[in-house]
């Protein structure tokens, strides 16, 4: 071997070594070992060079790119032996659905490998780490990588935030209009039912905040936030509903009060037959303090009346039952000591006749 790359390490009977420096792929092939004894004796091997992959790279994209645009980046490495594999990753998420195509180089011995990553360009997109990793036994696992930063650009997207769920007349509102493009948004504009707002005084827009105060029924209305960027324009709307002043009532709880009844019954007997009186009497202010009615002691207070009652019936007529007689008048003179009310009558002054007209009978 004639090569100054090529050195000799250890030459004895039973052992022959060289190195080769700066291997190239030049120096692919067998070698050939021979000992000259008699007969000559020969060993043989073939020495395979890897090809090392150059460091790749990402073609395809141009910045900006337009939200909706379809992209095509293209991540190439050539010199690998034997072809070398690429990968994707987004956000080091891989990315499977890509092509992959090799290629080899006009030496016939290594291989230019290619892979293509195609998808639409979304606002998700924007500031994503676009990576392509290639891989080969002859890095030791330390994968080469080249990396692109996408950058998208998208209309505004616009929403509106309350602080207020309920308005109710009297209160005040804040609604703040939110809005995220690229690039960024110009300042907001608010306006009401189609036309500016109404009473810029109590209605005060401070760059993407509007606050309305003391609220009351003639702010009802749609109120519609708009944003735009040089990509185009976005807006969205809010309906304002003013509710009338609700007035919460404490619950309150009732106590009955203790419940009272008292009974008197009076029944009073005379000697004389017409003043024989039953009297029933109830205190007026038993029931005062009663909060709601209570059937057991109704029933009661009726049961005990309804007996006093039918006492004092009977009663009255055991009285005037023993007193039952006749009584004497003045009509019949002189009839004092007739032993019967005929005799006296017959003895009476007058005569027969008039004695028949002054008779009374007492039922």
């Amino acid at each position: 071997l004639r090569d100054n790359r090529i050195e000799l390490v250890r030459a004895s009977w039973h052992e022959l070594s060289i190195s080769v420096s700066d291997v190239s792929l030049s120096d692919e092939g067998q070698y050939t070992c021979s000992l000259f004894t008699m007969p000559v004796k020969t060993s043989k091997a073939f020495l395979t060079v890897l090809g090392v992959p150059e460091k790749p790279q990402i073609t395809g994209f141009t910045s900006p790119v337009m939200e909706g645009e379809r992209m095509q980046l293209t991540c190439k490495t050539s010199g690998s032996k034997p072809a070398a594999d690429i990968r994707w990753f987004k956000n080091d998420k891989e990315v499977k659905d890509v092509k992959y195509l090799k290629e080899e180089d006009a030496n016939r011995k290594t291989f230019t490998v290619s892979s293509t990553m195609d998808f639409l360009a979304d606002r998700s997109d924007d500031g994503a780490v676009v990576s392509c990793r290639v891989d080969h036994e002859s890095l030791n696992s330390t994968p080469q990588v080249a990396m692109q930063v996408l950058e998208i650009h998208y209309t505004p997207l616009v929403k509106i935030i309350s602080s207020n769920s309920w308005p109710e007349e009297g209160q005040s509102i804040i609604l703040t209009c939110e809005s995220k493009g690229k690039p960024v948004p110009e300042p907001v504009l608010w306006t009401k039912d189609g036309g500016e707002l109404p009473d810029p005084e109590r209605m005060v827009v401070n760059g993407r905040v509007l606050s309305i105060s003391f609220l009351n029924k003639t702010d009802n209305g749609t109120y519609r936030c708009e944003a735009k960027n040089p990509i185009g324009r976005n807006s969205t709307e809010y309906v304002l509903i003013v509710h009338d002043v609700f007035n919460t009532l404490l619950p309150t709880t009732v106590i009955p009060s203790p419940t009272t009844a008292t009974v008197t019954t009076t029944v009073a007997l005379t000697s004389k037959p017409t003043s024989a009186t039953g009297i029933n009497s109830r205190d007026p202010n038993a029931l005062a303090g009663q909060t709601g009615p209570d059937h057991a002691l109704i029933g009661g207070i009726v049961a005990v009346v309804v007996f006093v009652t039918l006492c004092s019936i009977i009663l009255l007529g055991r009285y005037l039952a023993r007193h039952k007689g006749t009584y004497l008048t003045n009509e019949a003179k002189g009839a004092e000591d007739a032993p019967d009310a005929d005799t006296a009558i017959i003895n009476a002054e007058g005569s027969q006749v008039n004695a028949e007209e002054k008779k009374e009978y007492f039922i």
